[in-house]
């Protein structure tokens, strides 16, 4: 069974204006995010901000989205690290409130060897009875799974996805050609519907904080087998897909739902704000979709 199909949301952490953790927008956003057609809730990633959360925060921040999905869709917990004995204490801390499968990022700064990554990713499945997704995004981390090593964590029972954003669509046509009992999401929006071409179960999305009913329906669409509409749906949506990494996600999405009044507040540092000239470029396609 897959963890789910569809579009997963990688929701954004909101912070207050003194730069904590806005719990109580946090379990609105996913309230909403559920109600408006997401088919999963990925909390804690990239796009979360996870690198700059506590400890107890990032506890917290899962527990909260947990609470506030009910059981309505699959919750996702980021809770990679380069550390694997840290990345196995949170990952059991992810199982113990709650959360349904966990993504698990390759291992940063360390430039581990592929029998790491494989030591790395067994030990963290092997920790918990929930099921791991792969997080393979080598653009942020300097890491690759390499085709071998993804077969080999394939056999594992409870690694049962990958989430792909490596933007490599050649590299992930032989994962699929290899691994076929491995579910595989796009890590990247504007590759969902090749991605689903190939057998994708779905997209791990970004641009689902800012329309989500639009990434549900690509989806949709598709495994309805409107495949012509589901590709004229993401074609007419690509450019506001990509404008939303004009800079280092989330700066982009976090800024566009602030501009359409979600108040998620500032980015914690090293991210900051984007230029006025992004900024003016980001509002132009925000109105160009009517949404601002």
């Amino acid at each position: 069974m897959s963890v789910f199909t569809g579009s997963g949301v990688a929701i954004v952490t909101p912070f207050t204006k003194d730069n904590k953790v806005d719990y109580e927008k946090l379990a609105a956003l996913t309230d909403e995010q559920i109600k408006r057609g997401t088919d999963a809730v990925v909390v804690c990633g990239t796009t979360g901000e996870a690198s700059t959360l506590t400890d107890d925060e990032h506890k917290d921040c899962i527990e909260c989205a947990v609470k506030a999905a009910a059981g309505r869709v699959p919750v996702i917990a980021g809770t990679g690290s380069n550390d694997t004995d840290y990345a196995v204490w949170l990952t059991k801390e992810a199982e113990s409130v709650g959360a349904d499968a966990i993504l698990s990022v390759t291992p940063y700064y360390n430039k581990a060897s592929q029998a790491g990554l494989v030591k790395h990713f067994v030990k963290i499945a092997d920790s918990v009875k929930i099921p791991t997704i792969l997080y393979n995004v080598p653009s942020r981390t300097g890491c690759n799974i390499a085709l071998d090593t993804y077969k080999e964590l394939a056999k594992h029972k409870n690694i049962v996805a990958a989430k792909e954003a490596s933007g490599n669509i050649s590299a992930i046509a032989k994962i699929f050609a290899e691994c076929p009992g491995l579910d595989v999401y796009s890590g990247n929006d504007d590759q969902t519907v090749p991605i689903l071409a190939m057998g994708g179960k779905g997209v791990i999305s970004v641009a689902a904080n800012v329309i989500p009913e639009v990434m549900h329906d690509i989806c949709a669409l598709w495994f309805k087998g409107e495949r012509e509409k589901s590709n004229a749906l993401f074609l007419k949506y690509l450019k506001l897909m990509n404008d939303l990494f004009i800079d280092v996600n989330p700066i982009p999405v976090k800024c566009a739902l602030n501009y359409l009044g979600y108040d998620v507040g500032d980015l914690r540092l090293p991210m900051c704000a984007l230029s006025e000239k992004d900024e003016k470029l980001l509002k132009g396609v925000l109105k160009e979709y009517s949404l601002l």
